[in-house]
């Protein structure tokens, strides 16, 4: 169901422009770099890239020109989402929820406006954060289907919300949690409660200790007796949900994150390669044709995954209708391309691949991370499938 929310009558400024050349992409790859092993480490919240990547405008990306900003198309979500995840990407992730979460707003404005445009105005002096927090440990991916066990009541006032969130991403760092949760009414409403980040009632428990993406702050956030403004809730009956809105192309950048992950275990891959000189050879590992052979695999799964994001971005920008079971289909081959990437660089190295003071160890545990990104592989599969069978 679409929401009506009033529109400013006065136009914003302009926001200032966000410089995506190849360029201004790098030299913020080249900071996140900077700090990757120390946040992946010590697994603390990575606030030095979060400030890099608000420096360079990009957290303000996807937000609506009526807001004073610019549309992102999908062909600059994954050269942007990729030059982050090869940087770092666990900011690349975290970064990515808020921007999507500016691309909804773009596309089927929900938010009280002027609640929005405040976050507008304070994006332009500090990084803000928001992120749409939906997993539960007994639910499980909202993506499978289900009520949320995250309640919320009407008060005098507004709302009170209660629940135990799982796997939150940005949650130490986030400005606004965007909550799902649902009435207990017999025909529950459900939706997402905007709750700002200081509010009363908020703890967050860092349940967080992964294999990869250490520094995303993917922990559980547990809401007591949180009080919003009526306004921050707007449920839909559960009887008339229609899903969410999608964001076409832009989700591209998801994958893409992994893709520049992949591009990160090349570099040190043929760095490597070119530097290591075993004293029985008396000469570079590159010089070699059983480690030329290998960059270009590892080139080859490179461009397997850059043709199928940068391809479909290109048709989706032009207007071109792209069939539903194509692009549920995108995100899981990206990821096994990328995956098999690293993997094959780690492969080929051996033993100082699996250590820490390498980052090709850090690159493989991050990009193992993607298979767990919605879609999954085999609900991505199921749904191909079965239009394929004409189910």
């Amino acid at each position: 169901m679409t929401r009506t929310v009033e529109q400013p009558t006065v136009e914003p400024p302009a926001l200032p422009p966000v410089d995506v050349s190849g360029d201004a992409l790098a030299a913020v790859t080249a900071q996140l770099a900077a700090t990757a092993e120390e946040h992946d480490r010590s697994a603390g919240f990575p606030w030095a890239g979060i400030q890099a990547v608000h420096d360079a405008g990009l957290l303000r990306l996807g937000i609506a020109p009526r807001y004073g900003g610019a549309e992102l198309n999908a062909v600059d979500s994954v050269r942007v989402f990729a030059a982050l995840g090869q940087g770092d990407p666990s900011v690349a992730l975290i970064t990515a929820m808020t921007v999507f979460q500016h691309v909804l707003q773009s596309r089927d404005p929900w938010w009280p406006d002027e609640l929005y445009r405040e976050v507008v105005r304070d994006s332009r002096e500090r990084p803000v954060l928001v992120n749409a927090i939906r997993a539960e440990h007994e639910l499980g991916a909202p993506a499978r289907g289900g009520l949320p066990a995250t309640t919320i009541r009407r008060t005098a006032s507004g709302w009170v919300l209660n629940g135990h969130k799982a796997y939150a991403t940005g949650s130490e760092g986030l400005a606004y949690h965007l909550v799902w949760a649902a009435t207990e009414d017999a025909d529950p409403l459900q939706g997402h409660a905007i709750v700002p980040g200081d509010s009363p009632g908020i703890r967050v428990e860092r349940t967080w200790d992964h294999l990869g993406l250490r520094a995303s702050s993917t922990h559980d956030a547990i809401y007591t007796d949180v009080e919003i403004p009526a306004g921050n809730f707007q449920g839909t009956p559960a009887s008339e949900h229609r899903g969410d809105v999608a964001i076409g192309g832009v989700a591209l950048g998801a994958a893409a994150l992994y893709l520049g992950v992949a591009r990160a275990a090349r570099d040190f891959f043929a760095r490597f390669a070119r530097e290591r000189v075993p004293t029985a050879l008396g000469r570079p590992i590159a010089t070699t044709e059983r480690i030329q052979t290998v960059a270009g695999e590892i080139e080859a799964q490179l461009l397997l995954a850059e043709e199928i994001a940068f391809g479909l971005a290109r048709r989706i920008d032009a207007g071109e209708s792209i069939p539903p079971q194509r692009l549920v289909l995108a995100k899981p081959l990206i990821v096994r391309a990328a995956v098999t990437a690293v993997q094959t660089a780690v492969a080929a190295i051996g033993n100082p691949a699996l250590t820490r003071h390498n980052p090709l160890e850090r690159h493989l545990r991050d990009v193992l991370c993607a298979r767990v990104h919605p879609p999954q592989e085999d609900t991505a599969l199921l749904v191909a499938g079965r239009r394929a069978l004409g189910l």
